[in-house]
């Protein structure tokens, strides 16, 4: 019962439509009709408003971080496993998330609110990560691809065993989410940034 419970939490919460939300109670109109589609942090910067933007990264940050927390501190003899299900299920319901017919964002911010409740070391790592390959690439996806990849690593190197698996599942989920950009970067059409392409 705690695991289906921890889920049902981390799938709930992590469902809540924040980039959406937020543009149409700022008068932008639905975010989902620009750029990707998607209803994300970056897709929400494509409306030219930085601050929603940030908001939609913490708080999509923090629907996947809180029900992990909850959970662990609910069932502490089982927080190891609750918190990774509610970890998993989070980031699966901002993607998948029912309000929107199962349809949401790419996942990374939630990866990395999820990633920083299961080994916060790891996450301050995979953020340096993230800015490196940023910097190197310019390709935003890119940089979100190879940090969920790496995530795993990353926290097994740093002594966080209990959160590989979860991680691999989380990373597996922004893979699939990101399918459009990995067609897009084989075919060599991914937008950088600053490039001024939609």
């Amino acid at each position: 019962m705690e695991p289906f419970l921890a889920a049902l939490l981390g799938f709930a919460l992590g469902s809540i439509p924040f980039g959406l939300i937020l543009t149409r109670a700022a008068g932008l109109g639905d975010v989902r009709n620009i750029g990707s589609g998607s209803i994300g942090a970056t897709n929400v910067l494509r409306t030219g408003n930085k601050g929603l933007a940030a908001a939609t990264v913490l708080l999509d940050a923090a629907k996947a971080a809180v029900p992990v927390l909850v959970a662990q501190a609910i069932w502490p003899g089982s927080a190891e496993v609750v918190g990774a299900i509610a970890a998993v299920a989070a980031v699966a319901g901002h993607c998948f998330t029912p309000w929107l017919a199962f349809k949401g964002g790419k996942g990374f911010a939630s990866a990395a609110g999820a990633l920083l409740a299961l080994a916060w070391p790891a996450m301050l790592a995979c953020a340096a990560i993230w800015a490196a390959v940023l910097f190197v690439s310019r390709i935003s996806s890119v940089s979100s691809m190879v940090t969920v990849v790496a995530a795993p690593a990353v926290a097994w190197g740093l002594g966080y065993g209990q959160a590989i698996a979860p991680l691999i599942a989380i990373a597996a989920i922004v893979l699939v989410q990101h399918r459009a950009n990995i067609g897009r970067l084989m075919r060599g059409e991914e937008p950088k940034i600053g490039s001024g392409k939609p």
